[in-house]
């Protein structure tokens, strides 16, 4: 493959193609007055395949991810799952990963209020007392 590139400073690539349908081009466009500027035909050079950058732009990244969980979380929560361990369960999401993002986005999970889980019985729910009154 090749490609008529301009001797100017941005070096532009004005067409591309087979070398000898770019020269028929090439003589046509100056017999009618076009691309009157210097040109000249170069070979098109592959570009070398790199893994590291394929790899890199296939990662995603952690603050999307993040925000991704988070959306999760909050429309868990809007559906009706009130404790970590629902939110966990409706989002496929590890219970700590719940956790980690709850406390550190200090999502309001019903009213400002947190309602939480009895270690010793999930089936019991503490709800509607703060934070600083359950400590």
């Amino acid at each position: 493959m090749y490609a008529i590139k301009t001797f100017d400073e941005e070096h532009s690539v004005l067409a591309t193609g087979d070398e000898p349908e770019l020269h028929r081009m090439l003589l046509e466009r100056r017999q009618h007055g076009e691309w009157q500027f210097p040109v000249v035909i170069e070979k098109e050079t592959a570009k070398p395949w790199d893994d590291a950058a394929y790899l890199a732009s296939m990662k995603i990244d952690s603050k999307q991810g993040e925000r991704e969980d988070v959306k999760a979380i909050r429309q868990a929560h809007k559906h009706g799952k009130h404790t970590l361990r629902e939110l966990a369960d409706s989002t496929a999401m590890e219970l700590n990963r719940v956790k980690d993002l709850v406390h550190k986005y200090s999502l309001p999970l019903t009213n400002d209020y947190w309602r939480a889980e009895k270690y010793n019985n999930p089936d019991e729910v503490i709800a509607y007392q703060t934070l600083a009154r359950l400590c």
